[in-house]
């Protein structure tokens, strides 16, 4: 073998170094190029809730964490390994963790349905499905705290990714605010909580249409220029990625005119970002961890709970920042991908420009490498999203969770859902345990992505179609926190499950 060929190999390799081991950049050793999952030991995946202590711009803040193997956050698996995992509650607190976008039984989904109710503190769980290949997620569905940072990637490999000669990169991000959640909502359900806390609720932040430039091919269906959205619930102290801000941000380092395949994951609460590569090209190659057909890119918006993986080859020796900015402002936050003694410069916190609200202009782009099969329907439900800021509550046909009517299906059926947003916010729509098409945006066909989280335009419509192969009880919600907790969730469950 030439010295070439050896490079070659191990630079292939190095993606499962750290396979257990995924927060930020996924960093590199030789290991073998077996596709079969090897034997762990049992600690090798072990995910542990607990809590932590996080400097945030010099400020230190007691947050939640979900750590891995190595104590890393999160967990990587081999292909073809099984999410055969205990997880530890030493939070302090009941919690219990979903797998978003995975497929497992719905007892094992992590949503605290009466037959599944939350691990209580200082008990272990198991957990052992078959998970599917791509870029998710984990979090906690108990109360609210997802907002004190109890989430992590979760990444399943395939073969294709110890084939491909590339460097892994994770970037997750999350909104951050040194007040309880308990505050946050307080300010958003009770005026006189926001004026006393110095919150501003986007009833007083309505974003005009056309006030900002919109050469990012936004749509806003139904809404004329003049006309306001809403934006942005809650005002937060710093945005993170990888649990850093841009003041302090993490900087990767990448070989010379590598390749990188960037990970993207909004964990956010309640804010969508802009992706922002700079001088750099992407090629998006899936979405929510289901290939789509090549698209390329160097600005991607990305809503609440979505991800992105995105292929990005580096053109030299330099310093490569990767921005998320927020939709409606200028705060920004992002990681430096740089080669080895590439100089790092400061960048600003703030863009120069405040950021149009995300879109649909990349989804009426994304097309499914693997589509559902041709099929009339068998059932189809028209779900109306409704609510607003005073009072702040937020509703899916009227009716706001607990009390809720089920979507009900039956095993094998083909099931349509028409989701028509009827306010003045955005809603990033999550259905538990399937994977579904996007067929519909705004009333225009599509051959769409395969997803499990969609964002819903403010008096727009989106229409997924999938099909029910996954019996269970299952939540279909915003996965705007403050939405959910103030009703917009309901239920879509099998004939024959109680």
């Amino acid at each position: 073998m030439t010295e070439s060929e050896k490079t070659t190999l191990l630079t292939r390799r190095r993606i499962f170094a750290s396979a257990v081991a995924i927060a930020g950049a996924i960093r590199l050793a030789p290991v073998t190029r077996a596709v079969a999952a090897p034997e762990r030991r049992a600690a090798d995946l072990r995910l542990t809730a607990e809590t932590r202590i996080l400097s945030v711009n010099g400020k230190p803040a007691q947050v939640f964490g979900l750590n891995g193997p190595k104590g890393k956050p999160g967990i990587a698996l081999l292909p073809g390994e099984r999410f055969r995992v205990d997880l530890l509650n030493r939070a302090g607190a009941a919690t219990i963790i979903h797998w978003h976008g995975q497929l497992p039984p719905w007892k094992q989904d992590g949503f605290p349905w009466p037959q599944t109710p939350p691990i209580p503190a200082g008990d272990t769980h198991a957990y052992d499905y078959a998970p599917i290949t791509g870029t998710y997620w984990m979090h906690s569905h108990h109360g609210m705290q997802e907002q004190r940072l109890m989430s992590a990637p979760l990444i399943v490999h395939s073969p294709e990714d110890l084939r491909a000669d590339r460097q892994e990169v994770v970037l997750m991000l999350h909104d951050f605010s040194f007040r309880t959640p308990e505050e946050l909502l307080a300010g958003l359900t009770n005026p006189s909580a926001t004026e006393k806390s110095g919150m501003r609720s986007s009833m007083n932040m309505g974003f005009r249409m056309g006030a900002l430039n919109t050469s990012s091919g936004m749509s806003a269906v139904g809404m004329g220029s003049g006309m306001k959205m809403d934006l942005n619930d809650i005002d937060y102290d710093a945005f993170l990625a990888n649990d850093r801000t841009l003041a302090d941000p993490q900087v990767i380092r990448t070989e010379p005119g590598g390749r990188v395949l960037l990970r993207l994951i909004n964990g956010a609460c309640s804010t969508e970002f802009w992706i922002d590569l700079g001088g750099l090209t992407g090629t998006v190659i899936a979405a929510d961890g289901h290939p789509v057909r090549p698209v390329r890119g160097t600005r991607l918006p990305l809503a609440i709970a979505q991800r992105l993986d995105v292929i990005i080859d580096l053109p030299g020796k330099g310093a490569y920042p990767i921005l998320a900015q927020v939709e409606g402002k200028r705060a920004r936050t992002g990681i430096i991908l740089a080669a080895s003694g590439a100089p790092v410069s400061r960048l600003a916190t703030e863009a120069a420009e405040y950021a149009p609200p995300v879109d649909l202009s990349l989804e009426h782009r994304l097309e499914a490498v693997t589509p559902l099969a041709p099929r009339a329907p068998d059932v189809t439900y028209r779900v109306i999203l409704a609510g607003g800021m005073s009072p702040y509550a937020w509703s899916m046909n009227g009716q706001f969770w607990p009390d809720v009517t089920p979507l009900m299906v039956t095993t094998g059926q083909r099931v349509v859902i028409e989701m028509m947003n009827a306010s003045m916010m955005e809603h990033p729509m999550h259905l538990h345990g399937h994977a579904f098409q996007v067929i519909s945006l705004n009333g225009t066909p599509v051959a769409g992505a395969v997803r499990d989280t969609v964002l819903v335009p403010p008096m727009g419509s989106v229409t997924i179609a999938f099909d029910a192969n996954n019996p269970g009880r299952w939540a279909f919600h915003c996965h705007n926190l403050h939405h959910m907790m103030t009703g917009m969730m309901t239920e879509l469950r099998y004939s024959g499950i109680i």
